[in-house]
């Protein structure tokens, strides 16, 4: 080992192939839930993901897409490959990160190492950069097809790349590196923009390399300079480069009649006419760090050139071209992500505060055939001062937000916050609940995957436990070793080099803390949003491995062994990260995401509109349509994408096997700013009545007087007149189709009535769109829901819904009123046993986490009351063999019991098979108590509490009506046990 630059190259390789080893062995097979399949499917026909896109990692997916070699089914295992190469080469520059950084701190002269030094320095890299490959939220992401491993790696890089740069004493060679830095920021910006936040971190380094003499005023005035940068990036280029581009457009082609596209090309043949003047200024001035700083900027561009893919791609109009990026000022709203809203950041209102000052805002353009045009305004809001604060962080209006702030801060209804109930609920959920405890996950350990699960502590143990949670593949106990070895590398660093110091805890504090701040994330997320934190975590593994120099150090003047036994020690760390995450990270062996979307895609008939809800809804099916090629007849629309005129225009045109959508509406009628709200007026002579629904349509088509309002702003709008809309059944076309098959027939109407929901007072676009194209479609193609989206439509569909599958199909039936919902039993009976796949569920080794509980307890829904239906015709055969068959496929041992599985234990009873359901139910009964009681210890009483308590009450109620008093019996005494704890907690809460 007397060349330590080799040992140390060769270790680095060593890491990176162990960590790639480690990530293709728990490597998802195929698309997984959330982004992962929609980024899959873009990246394997280069399609338009959601804004503000990802087209570095859509033209690299492709690339790696190609190792299927035509194998469909292969695509998602090769583009996931993507996430797991990218996290490996991060964890090889930590390594090296760390060995840099560590000289400093045992004096290790470059080239002239002791043996010991060598030994420490390598063992600090392996131990840090190992604990990071195998912290909770880094591997969650290794092993997925998302762009937050390839972030890392860019991270990573960046922040190496300066410690080289650092050691670098040619002047010239110096700047070749900070010019490939800016470059590498710039490709970053293809992936995620979290790389930037690395600046004002390498500014410190920067500054303290620069200068012999460095104080805190030079440091933080580097710092400065840093944010302005990342401010200039973020702010300036990444969108306010295109902003410049529309406004030279708009100016061009509206205003001097040139052709599309010119003000663009303007701005770009300005911009690059301008940086080749700065080049040759500053360098014939000889103004050598503006002249580096001009330069780098340019690499930045240049790396930010990958977006062009975006416009190209959307121009083609691929299957997912989301908001339809082909001209210049749609793209500029792309790139600023304008479909999602913006939070208040330093100064802004309270969630309550009173009713806004609205005033029109900039214009929002349209590309028109001679030009563009305005179809509507941005709304600028100003509040009254007197409700707003600094950086408000309790600003949502959502009644479900703040409900949530409420909770956290003790606020009653219409309370006006403080300053301190704001920093409150910062410190306590978003800081603590939402960083902190993100922070412990990945250091301390992990109690369970249910959605805001506590962190474990050492002194946490499995006693009082539920089994449920006990035996939950994501209870992480790392006993803080981790957590315990890096705060020891943090304060080691701190004394032994507190310049370095400085810049790896600015670092830490920018991913980490400082985005809390900047995200300003609502009191409700849908999932856990820990991945988001992971380069506080990269910074803090630096620590972990500097805990072996602490302790090697104090270790080896007591000899070389002992030194080396502090290494061993040490070693713990990314040991008990391996051994306790690796099954909950293994993600080999699971398909339910891709096969429970093929299962509502195969609950459809041919030619068929499917509508979807949220993301874990729509992307597993636009992966296994786009990559996998099945059922591509069936169109699937989302609904709050269908508020927007972009995509009602895709549904306009033939996609893959589907057909084009019928309207009445053109887009005069639901253009952006058009029709977005119809407020539900309903006048004296509608009163209780319903009007016809395609007379409707035709006055919003016509923009009839009859049904406009004109508002005290003076904006004319459209409204609904009634709270019921109907539309009429052509019995002649339905017979002809034979649209209703012929066992339900006997439910055949000729009247749908849409009616309002309690509460819901106006009509979005998206429901506009959808009735129009119900009445245009005369039943032509078959119409389906899932359960998100009914639930989300603001009229009642229930009566007209025939359950097929998965899917609730609209057809001209009604439901009798003492039925529960209509089912087509034979249809549903093939489509569940011979059409629906559930592989993987039946295995207990299997990774099953929270969202494919949640996936699987829908289909346990969907058997029981495949089941119910085929005792209430008489069949029980057939439900038994229903019942049975979703045992087999979704046992307990790989799926414990959830709230659907009560239903089975009344069907059970309902075909005689009695000592079965008893055994079930009591079974099912122990294990909603034993989470209720662990929940009231927690002090929790949310949305698991609720759950398992009313699991308790159903399943008292079934034994009580089916004639068990001994089981009731006990039920009423757990209920009782639960009553009283939970009067006994909340007098104390």
């Amino acid at each position: 080992m007397t060349d330590f630059k080799k040992f140390n190259n060769l270790t680095g390789w060593a890491v990176f192939i162990a960590s790639l080893i480690v990530y293709i062995l728990t490597l998802e097979e195929t698309a997984s839930f959330w982004d992962s399949g929609e980024f899959i499917a873009i990246a394997y026909k280069l399609e338009v993901s959601h804004p503000p896109g990802a087209p570095l990692y859509m033209l690299i997916g492709r690339m790696f897409s190609l190792f299927a070699f035509g194998d469909v089914t292969q695509v998602a295992y090769w583009i996931n490959m993507v996430s797991a190469v990218s996290s490996a080469f991060a964890v090889l520059f930590l390594y090296w990160t760390i060995v840099m950084l560590g000289r400093k701190l045992i004096n290790a002269e470059l080239g002239n190492e002791t043996h010991v030094q060598k030994i420490l320095l390598a063992g600090a890299g392996v131990v840090g950069a190992m604990s990071f490959a195998f912290t909770d939220s880094f591997w969650f992401s290794a092993v997925e097809g998302e762009v937050y491993g390839m972030s890392s790696f860019f991270t990573a890089f960046v922040f190496w790349a300066m410690l080289k740069w650092e050691i670098v004493e040619d002047e010239s060679g110096r700047n070749k590196w900070i010019i490939l830095i800016f470059y590498m920021l710039g490709l970053s910006t293809g992936a995620h923009l979290l790389g930037l936040v690395t600046l004002p971190a390498l500014g410190l380094i920067y500054y303290f390399k620069k200068y012999e003499n460095p104080n805190w005023k030079g440091a933080f005035a580097a710092m400065g300079i840093s944010l302005f940068l990342v401010m200039l990036i973020n702010s300036f280029i990444i969108p306010g480069l295109p902003t410049l581009a529309g406004k030279f457009e708009i100016t061009f082609v509206n205003t001097l009649g040139l052709p599309f596209g010119s003000g663009a090309l303007f701005m770009i043949a300005l911009l690059i006419a301008a940086i080749v003047f700065g080049l040759k200024w500053t360098r014939r001035k000889e103004f050598v760090t503006l002249n580096t700083l001009m330069l780098g900027i340019t690499f930045v561009l240049i790396g930010y050139s990958c977006y062009a893919v975006i416009l190209i791609r959307s121009k083609e109009n691929p299957a997912i071209d989301q908001n339809n990026p082909e001209n210049v000022m749609t793209f500029i709203s792309y790139l600023k992500r304008e479909q999602y809203g913006s939070r208040p950041l330093l100064y802004g209102q309270y969630y309550n505060a009173p009713q806004p000052e609205q005033k029109q805002g900039a214009p929002i353009y349209y590309k028109d055939e001679d030009g563009y045009k305005i179809s509507d305004y941005k709304v600028e809001t100003t509040y009254d001062d007197a409700w707003s604060t600094f950086l408000p962080r309790m600003y949502s209006s959502s009644p479900a937000h703040i409900q949530k702030y409420m909770a956290i801060t003790g606020l009653r209804e219409g309370e006006k916050p403080t300053f301190l109930d704001n920093m409150a609920f910062m410190f306590s959920h978003q800081i603590g609940h939402m960083y902190v405890r993100y922070f412990m996950f990945n250091f301390s350990g992990r109690e369970s995957d249910i959605q805001d699960a506590d962190y474990l502590t050492a002194l946490d143990g499995d006693k009082d436990v539920p089994d449920f949670i006990k035996n939950n593949k994501s209870r992480n106990q790392y006993y803080m070793i981790p957590l315990i070895l890096g705060l020891i590398g943090f304060f080691f660093q701190f004394n032994r080099d507190p310049k370095r110091f400085s810049a790896t805890l600015l670092f830490f504090i920018l991913t980490g803390l400082a985005l809390v701040i900047y995200l300003n994330s609502p009191p409700i997320e849908p999932r856990e949003r820990d991945y988001i934190y992971t380069g506080s975590y990269y910074a803090f593994a630096i620590w972990i491995g500097f805990a072996v120099l602490a302790i090697g150090s104090a270790a080896m003047k007591r000899g070389k062994t002992l030194a080396y036994g502090a290494l061993a020690l040490c070693l713990v760390s990314p040991i008990i990260l391996a051994s306790e995450n690796w099954d909950d990270h293994d993600r080999t062996g699971r398909f339910f995401s891709v096969d429970s979307a093929r299962n509502f895609l195969a609950s459809c008939a041919p030619n068929a509109i499917l509508f979807t809800g949220g993301d874990n809804d729509t992307f597993p099916l636009w992966y296994v349509q786009e990559v996998e090629g099945f059922r591509t007849d069936v169109r699937v629309i989302v609904l709050s994408y269908y508020n927007t005129d972009w995509y009602v225009d895709q549904t306009k045109v033939k996609m893959n096997e589907s057909d084009a959508f019928p309207y009445t509406l053109g887009i005069e009628n639901y253009r952006q700013g058009t029709n977005d709200y119809l407020y539900v007026d309903e006048r004296p002579q509608y009163k209780g009545k319903a009007i016809d629904l395609k007379d409707y349509i035709s006055l919003v088509k016509r923009e009839s007087p009859a049904i406009q309002r004109t508002l005290g702003s003076g904006t004319i709008i459209n409204t609904v007149p009634a709270r019921s809309l109907f539309l009429n059944i052509d019995s002649t076309q339905v017979s002809k189709l034979g649209v209703i098959p012929n066992s339900l027939k006997k439910y055949e109407t000729n009247r749908i009535t849409f009616t309002f929901k309690q509460g819901e007072n106006f009509l979005e676009k998206a429901h506009l769109m959808m009735l129009d194209m119900i009445a245009s479609n005369n039943w032509e193609r078959p119409i389906y829901f899932n359960y998100t989206s009914v639930s989300s439509v603001p009229f009642d569909l229930d009566d007209y819904l025939v359950q097929e599958g998965m899917a609730y199909r609209l057809l001209p039936v009604q439901k009798p009123g003492s039925m529960r919902e209509i089912v087509n039993t034979d249809l549903m009976y093939d489509n569940v046993m011979n059409k629906f796949q559930f592989r993987g569920l039946d295995n207990p080794k299997t990774n099953l986490n929270g969202d494919y509980r949640g996936f699987a307890q829908n289909h346990r829904s969907t058997f029981t009351t495949l089941a119910d239906a085929l005792i209430s015709e008489g069949d029980t055969a057939r439900a038994k063999t229903v019942l049975d068959y979703g045992m087999r496929v979704m046992p307990k041992e790989s799926l414990p019991y959830d709230i659907a599985s009560v239903s089975f234990v009344q069907a059970y009873l309902n075909i005689g098979e009695e000592e079965k359901a008893l055994a079930m139910g009591m079974e099912i009964a122990e294990m909603f108590n034993d989470m209720a009681t662990y929940q009231q210890k927690k002090m929790r009483y949310d949305y698991e509490f609720r759950k398992y308590l009313n699991g308790l009450q159903y399943l008292q109620s079934i034994f009580s009506q089916y004639g068990y008093p001994e089981q009731a019996a006990r039920l009423r005494e757990m209920l009782d046990g639960q009553n009283t704890m939970l009067t006994i907690d909340r007098s104390n809460f």
